[in-house]
């Protein structure tokens, strides 16, 4: 069977072999239910909590820390939805460029009495500074900042800009899924900063979809999304998913111990495939910001992003346009229009992020069909005003 070349890692990778081989006990004779006080269910509790202590140590953080999720989006609804339920009504503040399952909940939030702002960015996805101070300064109760963007890769310095919010004794959120496992975390000193929760995902960085935590300083008050049976300290009720959970664990530790060697490979391969990107005319988005070694997010003039990525996948690369998430929706990147860019090079956004399994033949192969992409687009715009 044909397979592209995967160059989507952002919106989920490979499940790693040694991954799914912890995790097939628990799918077949280890079924036992965590709650039940029998042997099967005792088997079931003793593999949570190892991954819980897994998850912990790949993220700096205690493991009563870690409250298991269905994934990221449920982990950040459950903090931002969570929170608020414990708070009057006042000013929820998230960076403009978050994912849409930080926006939309803040969105219903603002439809239930709250008040919505949004922190600008700069032109390279930066956390603007004075909008920042200007938004500290309307005293927000909650905070949710991302630590690495979705699309362009952007890192935002956590530790500084909860810094400043600490005085005013908010609480402040932020999404890793993106960074978790391609940067080291350590829960610890963010929180000593001011951070008091930070949303982890699974499928990130190995590991299975359906498993993911929000890692939350205790003194949080938290009201549960999902009540039932008082799983997960009370946080979130339901029969855990111990085979995903176990993976997640096992994908952490993994992904903590090769932290160094894949970042420097990673970096290499960006860099050789942006030379070769910009050799061809492209514009690399937030270029002089810090980034994830593996994404690159660029354009052309001119030429649409959906219709770039549909003639890539034919000729054997998976890209994408964007955040997996907002593939139905064909307006411009939210996070390129907040950064400044014109709506119509925004269209043409492209973004490729690598993962452990790419090699640099593959970057060197991929440039080569972009560039015939890039010709046989061009040729054919070029007739159309001819014609026209």
């Amino acid at each position: 069977m044909f397979a592209p070349v995967y160059f989507d890692h952002n919106a989920t990778t490979p499940l790693d072999p040694r991954v799914l081989e912890s995790m097939l006990p628990y799918l077949r004779e280890q079924y036992g239910n965590a709650s039940s006080r029998h042997e099967y269910g005792r088997a079931a509790r003793r593999a949570i909590d190892e991954a819980r202590q897994r998850v912990a140590f790949a993220a700096g953080a205690h493991p009563t820390e870690v409250v298991f999720t269905s994934g990221g989006s449920e982990a950040n609804n459950l903090f931002i939805k969570g929170a608020a339920a414990s708070l009057a009504p006042g000013i929820v503040a998230i960076s403009a460029i978050e994912h849409p399952c930080v926006r939309e909940p803040a969105k219903q939030l603002q439809r239930a009495g709250w008040t919505l702002r949004e922190i600008a960015v700069d032109e390279n996805c930066r956390i603007a500074g004075a909008d920042f101070q200007a938004t500290l300064d309307q005293k927000p109760a909650l905070f949710s900042v991302m630590l690495a963007n979705n699309e362009t890769g952007v890192v935002q310095d956590l530790s500084a800009l909860a810094a400043q919010v600490k005085p005013s004794r908010a609480w402040f959120h932020a999404d890793a899924v993106q960074a978790f496992g391609k940067l080291p975390l350590d829960f610890r000193a963010l929180n000593s900063a001011g951070v008091h929760a930070l949303t982890l995902s699974a499928h990130k960085l190995g590991g299975p979809k359906g498993a993911g935590a929000l890692v939350v300083d205790k003194r949080v008050e938290l009201q549960p999304l999902i009540a039932g049976g008082g799983h997960e300290r009370g946080l979130r009720s339901g029969t855990e998913n111990v085979a995903a959970i176990v993976g997640f664990g096992l994908a952490a530790e993994l992904a903590v111990t090769r932290l160094d060697e894949h970042g420097s490979r990673l970096a290499a391969l960006r860099s050789e495939l942006e030379a070769g990107l910009v050799a061809q005319g492209a514009t690399i988005f937030a270029c002089a910001a810090e980034r994830l070694q593996n994404t690159s997010y660029f354009a052309f003039p001119d030429l649409d992003g959906e219709t770039l990525v549909g003639k890539l996948d034919r000729a054997g690369f998976a890209v994408a346009a964007g955040a997996a998430c907002s593939s139905a929706n064909p307006e411009p990147s939210h996070v390129l229009l907040a950064m400044g860019i014109e709506a119509r090079l925004a269209r043409g956004a492209v973004r490729v992020s690598l993962g452990a399994g790419n090699t640099v033949a593959q970057v060197r192969d991929f440039l080569a069909a972009l560039n015939t992409t890039i010709l046989q687009l061009k040729g054919l715009t070029s007739l159309a005003s001819l014609t026209s």
